[in-house]
């Protein structure tokens, strides 16, 4: 009997009506489940109390969700000020040694919108607070609708590089896709490869240099339309594919029995 291999989903800690919740949202557990082939575990953000080792012992992979919270800046040292909000400080001391141990052990992640940005921070790079305030960048953020269809629509060019891990899943050139945030990336983490880039200059995806396992960054959100976009479902597919090879390594399977 094949075994679907188990996927950490990072979760937000937030205040909800009166209670402290671990939540993320529906599209990235729906893409791990149907499109990826994975059985998706929600993660709590435990911060210090969780124990890393034993889960990167027990999971074949790790997808970083997208969120609202922003990582907060003295994480890469600029001053947290009210406009930056809001915070999520149990996510940032979960999920940041979490991807440095992930893609020490080869455990295979996916990293989208503030997992994107977590991945920079992690690896020692730093963050724009607001992109659209640069000079010569657009405007980033999502339109404003009560339509989660037209504020997740796929309206952006990016450009993928032949190199790195996005190049391998897609054919070079430009792809649509529906890339939403305030923060970007500002100075380049050293490990990490350029995979994609807006028209205005904005890294959209990135790649770990000599990673030992399958590491992704995408700043735009494939699990959106993962079911239905041709190079949304791609990159699942892509991850779970990693997964599965993952498992057959720690289980000992054979190729063809991890696939």
């Amino acid at each position: 009997m094949k075994l679907r291999p188990l996927v950490a989903v990072t979760a937000d800690h937030r205040r909800v009506d009166p209670h402290d919740w671990h939540m993320t949202p529906t599209t990235y557990v729906d893409a791990a489940a149907d499109v990826a082939g994975v059985t998706p575990l929600l993660l709590p953000a435990l911060a210090e109390r969780l124990d890393i080792d034993s889960l990167l012992a027990q999971i074949d992979g790790i997808i970083c969700t997208g969120s609202r919270s922003n990582v907060y800046p003295g994480e890469y040292g600029v001053e947290p000020a009210a406009e930056f909000e809001p915070y999520d400080r149990l996510r940032d001391q979960t999920t940041l040694p979490l991807i440095r141990a992930a893609i020490a052990k080869g455990v295979p992640l996916l990293a989208i919108c503030r997992g994107f940005q977590e991945l920079n921070v992690a690896l020692g790079g730093s963050l724009h607070t607001e992109i659209q305030t640069l000079p010569g960048r657009i405007d980033h953020r999502s339109p404003q609708s009560s339509d989660n269809d037209v504020r997740y629509g796929i309206r952006q060019p990016v450009y993928v590089e032949k190199s790195g891990c996005l190049g391998r899943i897609l054919p070079p050139g430009e792809i649509a896709v529906n890339s939403l945030h305030r923060q970007g990336l500002a100075r380049l983490a050293d490990r990490l490869i350029i995979d994609a880039t807006a028209a205005d200059g904005t890294i959209e995806a990135v790649s770990v240099a000599n990673a030992p396992g399958f590491v992704l960054g995408i700043q735009w959100h494939p699990e959106y339309w993962a079911a239905s976009d041709h190079p949304s479902r791609r990159i699942f597919e892509a991850f779970g594919v990693a997964v599965r090879q993952h498992q057959g390594k720690r289980l000992g399977l054979s190729a063809a029995a991890a696939e």
